[in-house]
């Protein structure tokens, strides 16, 4: 997942994997040099987050809804 700290959609999303008790890494878009670069780089968006899931596939600034259906088919 790639993130920060100062976006909402970050923290929630966040907060729905921990609770859920899903692994994931967190990359921290400011923190990491290129992290706002690979995301895009990923995406094709300036848009975050952007979840990268096992299976290839994306997600950028999903619901709650969205990511637990997609957690669901991985």
């Amino acid at each position: 997942m790639f993130g920060a700290d100062w976006c909402g959609d970050c923290r929630r999303s966040k907060a729905l994997l921990d609770g859920l008790g899903v692994d994931y890494d967190y990359v921290d878009t400011v923190a990491v040099e290129d992290a706002a670069d690979r995301a895009k780089a990923i995406s094709g968006r300036m848009n975050i987050p952007v979840i990268v899931f096992p299976d290839g596939t994306h997600l950028v600034e999903p619901s709650d809804p969205e990511l637990r259906e997609k957690l669901a088919t991985v």
